[in-house]
């Protein structure tokens, strides 16, 4: 799974996230981050009023929590919506021991290669190189 901090790193890099079932995402307040958050129309959703969008938690008796700001979570795509992102720029997604290599077309079509432990993680490494924010070090090969 996607780590806070390069689900962060994304946000950073520009990534805009329009909220819809399916997503997850954690609260980014101490002790929470750890608790991953699926918005669902039967106990999370979106409500858009015009001060912001609210991520609303419906039903959910264990929670003390009605809502939450938007910009209050850090959005955790899945594998599929960093590939979708990616485009036409992705070439492949390469099984490697111990951890997953996501080509893309780099500028002027050359490729570049982001790796990592998992295959979303890779996949996110990529869109935010893409977006230019490539972390120093991080892996780009040819």
């Amino acid at each position: 799974m996607l780590t806070i901090d390069l689900a962060r790193r994304l946000t950073e890099a520009g990534l805009v996230w329009e909220p819809r079932s399916g997503d997850r995402f954690v609260v980014s307040v101490k002790g929470m981050e750890e608790d991953v958050f699926v918005i669902s129309e039967i106990t999370v959703d979106v409500h858009h009023f015009t001060t912001g969008d609210v991520i609303g938690f419906n039903g959910t008796t264990e929670w003390a929590l009605d809502s939450v700001e938007r910009d209050k979570v850090i959005w955790l795509p899945r594998e599929d919506q960093l590939r979708d992102l990616l485009g036409d720029a992705f070439v492949s997604l390469e099984r490697l021991e111990g951890g997953y290599a996501v080509t893309i077309r780099g500028e002027g079509d050359d490729p570049e290669r982001h790796v990592d432990i998992d295959a979303e993680r890779a996949y996110a490494r990529a869109v935010a190189a893409r977006l230019g924010s490539a972390a120093p070090g991080e892996e780009r090969s040819a």
